[in-house]
């Protein structure tokens, strides 16, 4: 295996960049060479597109020297000087500068590589109120004599309408505008990126003032969501001028509404950011939003209208060898690391997740729910959902029939957390021994344990399993209530659950769409807010630190531990719900998804991790990552749809997905595998190899 599989653009990615040279005001020499410097610094770091600001090799705040032969004539030797310097540079760059075509000047962006210029993008609207008089110096893009036009020799693309394609960086075309295009209700961008275009760029010098930081944040992020674009926005910094105005140098990088990166605000120096955008995500957004589809339509003619221009580079962006993403990567997709973000997601996950449950049981007549309680983690938030959902329709917690049902593989541990967290959420507690029952099964079986063999396949753990929920639908029938399934959809995924007659099947699953690592943390949520008490929370911590197990072998005597360990099986669900995330999400290959995987658990720096919570006591090596991948591509492709085909009802609860027949999830319950399997061999054992 070649390097390029640790080389970001190998897996759809491309790095992008935006930068804010110290300028001066009329110097385009100086400005010039500062644009260069940054250029060079960009192709170090392997950069593929550098953005500058509006107008910056002149400057912004000129005015009336636009009007200056000789401050125009000085520019576009300034940019003959940046396009030279681009000859050996791996990248694109879009500088800013005024430029008089036919009897007119025009505020443009233009792009240059390989000592080229590609295009050149004027400015569709001009500001002339408040503070900004454009109108006075320069003509809007519409009022363009031409649309090609000659420029240091070349003759070259002009006009709003142009795309840039850069051959050989799968999927990355961009397209340029200037300031207040992106401020307007509908900006050039927007039809650019139904055109094709998945970065857009504006190139801006926007004075500052207060609240302004924050309007930019929203104006741009909205930007790139609604057009499921990267957008990157630079300003202009240091050096403009202060008669009347000030300026912060603040640059962004959005992707679909995302922050990946922004530059301290008021620096002194030239400065630059960097983003590792997720082309591909970019693309399958595009492709799953099948109204983006219908806008192109609806649009066809403002579409049709945009040239594309399409070029190589001179040599490959980082030069083709490993080049790691910069991009932070969470380890827990479904988990905000922010603990701010995070006690918002619980609250919500919470309330989605009661209030469903809440019209089920008003809508069935129902004032019961019956439930299986384990000690282990799903019931136990399961079992929480309950009580609130009781505490929301004012009937007593008693409502909840809650049930314990011991095995041959129970452990003295799990029992007694059962127990515990019953009595501290109030509801009625039974405990059902189902030894009995289960041994009166296997012997209609003729298995052997009922012989007194100690054989434990799946038939004996699947009696168990089905023994339990039988007996819960059928106390459901006595007592007049409803079933509540407590599986969550990492197990779904996995196909980790007893088909029919077993933990597969219920009334209603409040625990549906919810994964493994997040119910971990709603649980821990729960109880450090102490709603449960003093006694509730010690439990429920108890909880959080034991083992996942099924509990269905028994384990050695006097060991008070299980026998079986549920992540030793199918593998850590840290790594598996990390892979479920980006499989059924955005639908990327395995190879892909190793790539993310190996970056986001690789070692961090000390405080890279915001908290302890979101941290991990493990590091996964890529031959782990790879290992447990193949187990899960196996298992979610090949031998767990069918089991996803005939789900009960529950509430999805993110945009991560659910695996419902009804809902996110559609596909064949005898679909194979092997697709997914061959892409596994791109990824290597060792990193290096």
């Amino acid at each position: 295996m070649q390097n390029d599989f640790f080389n970001l653009y190998s897996h759809g990615f491309a790095r992008v960049a935006v930068a804010t040279p110290r300028c001066k005001i009329a110097d385009p020499v100086f400005n010039a060479a500062q644009t260069i410097a940054l250029a060079e610094a960009a192709a170090k770091e392997g950069a593929a597109l550098v953005a500058f600001p509006e107008l910056g090799l002149s400057a912004y705040s000129c005015d009336d020297l636009f009007h200056q032969a000789a401050l125009l004539d000085a520019c576009e030797a300034g940019l003959r000087t940046v396009m030279e310097a681009s000859a050996h540079l791996p990248l694109a760059l879009v500088v800013g500068l005024p430029l008089r075509v036919g009897h007119q000047l025009f505020n443009c962006g233009v792009v240059v590589a390989g000592g080229k210029i590609l295009g050149v993008v004027p400015k569709s609207y001009l500001p002339n109120y408040g503070e900004f008089y454009e109108a006075r110096q320069f003509s809007a893009a519409d009022s363009a004599p031409c649309s090609q036009i000659d420029l240091l020799g070349q003759s070259v693309p002009f006009g709003a309408g142009l795309l840039f394609e850069v051959e050989g960086v799968a999927l990355l075309r961009f397209h340029v505008e200037i300031c207040e295009d992106v401020w307007v209700p509908i900006p050039p961008s927007s039809f650019a990126a139904l055109a094709g275009a998945t970065v857009l760029v504006n190139l801006s010098a926007s004075n500052v003032l207060v609240g302004k930081s924050g309007y930019r944040h929203q104006l741009v992020s909205q930007q790139s969501a609604r057009c499921l674009a990267a957008y990157l926005y630079t300003s202009a910094g240091r050096g403009e001028s202060s008669t009347d105005m000030a300026w912060d140098g603040q640059t962004l990088i959005y992707e679909k509404g995302d922050l990946l990166a922004e530059a301290e605000r008021f620096q002194d120096d030239s400065h630059i950011i960097y983003g590792d955008v997720d082309l591909e995500r970019l693309s399958r957004e595009r492709m799953h939003t099948t109204t983006f589809a219908q806008q192109v339509r609806h649009h066809a003619q403002q579409v049709a209208a945009f040239r594309v221009v399409r070029f190589a580079l001179p040599g490959a962006p980082g030069g083709g060898e490993s080049l790691a993403l910069k991009r932070a990567v969470e380890r827990f997709p479904y988990v905000p690391s922010d603990p701010q973000r995070r006690d918002e997601r619980c609250t919500e996950v919470y309330h989605i997740q009661v209030q469903a449950l809440v019209q089920r049981l008003s809508q069935s007549g129902m004032q019961k729910v019956i439930i299986g309680v384990s000690g282990g983690l799903d019931s136990t938030h399961a079992l929480l959902v309950c009580a609130k959902a009781m505490d929301h329709l004012k009937l007593p917690r008693t409502n909840i029939l809650a049930y314990t049902m011991p095995g041959f593989a129970t452990s003295e541990r799990t029992l007694r957390q059962a127990r515990a967290l019953m009595e501290a959420v109030g509801c009625e507690a039974h405990e059902i021994d189902i030894r009995p029952s289960c041994i009166q099964m296997l012997k209609d079986l003729g298995h052997p344990y009922a012989q007194g063999q100690e054989t434990y396949d799946i038939t004996f753990e699947n009696v168990q399993a089905g023994e339990r929920t039988s007996h819960l639908f059928r106390l459901a029938n006595f007592h007049n209530g409803i079933v509540i399934g407590t599986g969550d959809l990492s197990e779904l995924a996995l196909g980790w659950c007893t088909y029919g007659v077993g933990d597969h099947m219920s009334h209603y699953n409040v625990n549906a769409s919810v994964p493994k690592t997040l119910i971990s943390h709603l649980v821990r949520w729960v109880a450090e807010s102490g709603v449960i008490g003093t006694d509730g929370s010690d439990v429920l911590l108890q909880v959080l630190a034991t083992e996942i197990s099924p509990e269905l072998v028994p384990g050695k005597a006097g060991e008070d531990k299980p026998a079986q360990s549920t992540e030793s099986s199918i593998g850590p669900y840290e790594l598996q719900d990390f892979n479920l995330y980006y499989i059924l999400r955005y639908g990327f290959a395995p190879s892909k998804v190793a790539f993310l995987s190996w970056s986001a658990w690789q070692d961090r720096e000390q405080g890279a991790w915001p908290d302890a919570l979101h941290a991990s006591r493990n590091q996964y090596a890529l031959a782990d990552i790879k290992k447990h991948l193949a187990t899960f591509v196996y298992r979610f492709f090949k031998t767990s749809q069918f089991k996803r085909s005939c789900v009960p009802n529950g509430p999805k609860v993110g945009n991560g997905g659910s695996l419902s027949p009804r809902g996110d999830w559609r596909a064949p319950s005898d679909a194979e595998a092997v697709v997914w399997q061959a892409d596994l061999a791109r990824i290597p054992d060792e990193v290096g190899k």
